[in-house]
Parts: C-alpha cells; structure tokens; sequence
C-alpha cells in the first residue's frame, strides 16, 4: 500500500475513459505491475474479469514497453462494459503518452 500511495502522489499519470496509469522510474531492471479494480466496476466477478484482460494487456505488450518503471493501472467503471479491443487501445495510448512505448 505504501509503494502504490507514492506513485500515486510523486508518479506521472495520465487518465483515460477506462484506465488510469500512474508510472515511476524504479532504477531496476525489471517493471513491476500493479493493478487496482475498484467496488465501482462491480461486483468480484466483474472486477476479476477486468483483471484479468488488463494483466493479458501487460503481457502480450510487455516486449514493447521499456524496462525499469513501477506501473500501476487503475480501472474506471466503463472498464466493466469495454471490449478487450478497447482496453488495450486504451492502455497503449495511455502507455504511448506517458512515455513507456520504446522508440
């Protein structure tokens, strides 16, 4: 909790219909993903599903994305009734703007 409140505060962020991303350089080598589905999605079906596509999102990008960064994607509640196609459109636009997409 301690690590998601300081990127919360200190992090760059960039907030779209159904993601937000909060991202900070953690001098590793390796990203570290956090993901948080709030009660307003729904119900613990609903969030698990939206948990799931994000988490598919990451991994199928992973490749893409630069290394070294704390990266947590906070789920807005239109995230329940998106597509995958959507998400993911989202997520690397957001990705793209923040600066995490390699040249």
């Amino acid at each position: 909790n301690y690590e998601f409140r300081r990127l919360y505060s200190r992090g760059k962020s960039y907030a779209s219909p159904l993601v937000v991303i909060y991202c900070s350089k953690n001098h590793g080598t390796l990203n570290r993903l956090g993901i948080t589905v709030g009660a307003k999605v729904g119900k613990a079906v609903r969030r698990n599903r939206v948990r799931r596509r994000i988490r598919e999102i990451y991994r199928l990008n992973a490749d893409r994305l630069k290394t070294g960064w704390d990266i947590v994607v906070v789920a807005r509640a239109k995230a329940a009734e998106a597509t995958y196609r959507d998400i993911e459109s989202e997520f690397l636009k957001a990705a793209e703007r923040l600066s995490l997409i390699r040249k």
